[in-house]
C-alpha cells in the first residue's frame, strides 16, 4: 500500500518558495561538503557528484530518480554525464517545473519524468542502469517492496543508491517516535513520514538480493546543510510570508527539528546496493 496523497502537501507548495532557500538547482537533500569554505551551492554539486561516484557513472546511463523532487539529480546527471534519465515522483507541480527547466537547459531528450508512485507505476523489467532514492523512503510505507521493486528494474550488474535520514537505533525509534516533534513533521509538514534504523533498510535491501557495497555517514553533511537552510529562510521569511502567514516560522521549526537530533536520535546515511546477479 503507499502513502495517501496527503504527503504532497509540502512538495505541491508554489516551488518559489524553496527557491528562496535552498540552492540554485533547488535540491531538497543532504549535500556534502569538502572544505571549511564551501558555499551550500558547491556541497550540492559536491554531492551530486558523489552520488555518480557510488554509481559508477561514465556516460549515457539509464537513471531512475525515485522521489526525483525539483529534478536537481536528473537534471544534472543529464547534463554532466549524458544520462537518459526518468524522475518519478507523486507531487505534480515538481513535473511542471522540471519540464521547464529541462526544457531551457536544452535537456528536454534526457530528463523525462511521471506523476505516480514507484510501487504502482509500469516501468521497464532491467530497463535501468542505475536508480536512486535520495529521501524518499521514509515517505514509503514498504521499504521490503521498494527494494524489490528497485532490483526488478535494475539490470544485472545495475547500482542502487539510497539515502536517508535514520533513527541510530531500534530504541531510539522506540523512544522518539511519538514525540511532540515527530508528531508535528508528520501532520504539518508531510504526512506520512516513517523514520527507520539503517538496520531495517539493510535487511530489506539484502532480502530483495542485493549485495551492499558502501555505508556512508552523512550526518555531518546534512546538519551544515540544514542550517545553510535555516539561514536562507530567515533571510527570505518576508518573501516566505507573502505565500502564506506563518509559513516561514512553520518552515523554520520543522528545519530546527531535523537539526536536533543528528547524532543523538538520528543519523543519516547513504546506502549503495548492486544487483550482483
Amino acid at each position: 500500500m503507499t502513502v495517501t496523497a496527503d504527503t504532497n502537501q509540502h512538495y505541491d507548495l508554489d516551488p518559489e518558495i524553496f527557491g528562496e532557500f535552498l540552492d540554485p538547482l533547488r535540491k531538497y537533500s543532504s549535500a556534502r561538503y569538502l572544505g571549511p569554505d564551501d558555499t551550500l551551492e558547491q556541497a550540492q554539486q559536491h554531492k551530486l557528484r558523489f552520488v555518480a561516484d557510488r554509481l559508477g557513472l561514465r556516460g549515457g546511463e539509464r537513471l531512475l530518480d525515485v522521489g526525483c523532487g525539483w529534478g536537481a539529480l536528473i537534471l544534472f546527471m543529464a547534463s554532466e554525464f549524458d544520462c537518459d534519465t526518468l524522475g518519478v515522483s507523486p507531487a505534480p507541480r515538481q513535473h511542471e517545473y522540471i519540464a521547464a527547466q529541462a526544457a531551457a537547459r536544452g535537456l528536454t531528450d534526457r530528463v523525462r519524468t511521471r506523476v505516480g508512485y514507484f510501487e504502482e507505476l509500469e516501468l521497464p523489467a532491467r530497463g535501468f542502469d542505475a536508480v536512486t532514492l535520495l529521501g524518499s523512503i521514509v515517505h514509503m510505507p514498504d521499504p521490503d517492496a521498494v527494494f524489490r521493486r528497485a532490483r526488478g528494474v535494475l539490470r544485472r550488474g545495475g547500482t542502487l543508491y539510497v539515502s536517508e535520514s535514520c533513527f541510530r537505533n531500534a530504541s531510539a525509534r522506540r523512544a522518539f517516535d511519538e514525540r511532540d516533534g515527530t508528531r508535528f513533521v508528520r501532520s504539518d509538514i508531510f504526512g506520512f513520514g516513517e523514520l527507520r534504523p539503517l538496520s531495517e533498510l539493510v535487511a530489506a535491501a539484502e532480502n530483495a538480493g542485493f549485495s551492499v557495497i558502501a555505508v556512508d555517514d552523512l550526518t555531518a553533511d546534512y546538519r551544515r546543510t540544514i542550517d545553510a537552510w535555516i539561514a536562507n529562510v530567515d533571510a527570505a521569511a518576508d518573501r516566505i510570508e507573502a505565500h502564506g502567514p506563518g509559513l516561514a516560522a512553520t518552515l523554520r521549526r520543522y528545519l530546527e527539528i531535523a537539526n536536533a537530533g543528528w547524532g543523538y536520535t538520528t543519523k543519516h546515511y547513504a546506502l549503495t546496493c548492486r544487483n550482483a546477479r
